[in-house]
């Protein structure tokens, strides 16, 4: 069940990370706006745009964003599954960081502060407790 769990959050927050990539393009596409030559150039463009747009720049920091937490939150799940961990705290763990990761995304997207710094917080904080479950784990 533990291989389960991490196979589920996988593919969500792969899902979740491909659909902010889809709001990039989207609105590079709707508002025909490219910054790279050759892409503009591919697009019928004459000449690129000077700065992307808005939206687009939020969807880049979330991207960045997930990068700098997702991985991580991945790989001490699978220190967490060697260890041959619980699968309710798993999946307390797993279910708390993936609904973070969403809701930090749409208030990316959406600015909302403080909520934004909050849930990124939250996921943070799961972070913190799957390690000091592992730490549990190793040193019991």
């Amino acid at each position: 069940m533990l291989w389960k769990i991490y196979a589920l959050t996988t593919v969500v927050l792969f899902l979740k990370m491909f659909a902010v990539a889809g709001v990039q393009g989207y609105y590079r596409l709707k508002n025909r706006s490219f910054v790279r030559p050759e892409d503009a150039a591919f697009f019928g463009q004459t000449a690129p745009a000077l700065a992307e747009l808005p939206i687009v720049e939020r969807a880049q920091n979330t991207l960045r964003n997930d990068l700098e937490n997702i991985p991580i939150f991945l790989f001490l799940m699978l220190g967490y599954i060697q260890l041959q961990g619980s699968v309710r705290p798993l999946a307390v763990y797993a279910g708390l960081f993936v609904l973070s990761r969403i809701g930090h995304t749409l208030c990316y997207l959406q600015p909302r502060q403080p909520l934004r710094n909050r849930l990124y917080l939250l996921g943070q904080l799961i972070n913190f407790l799957i390690c000091g479950h592992l730490l549990w784990k190793v040193f019991s």
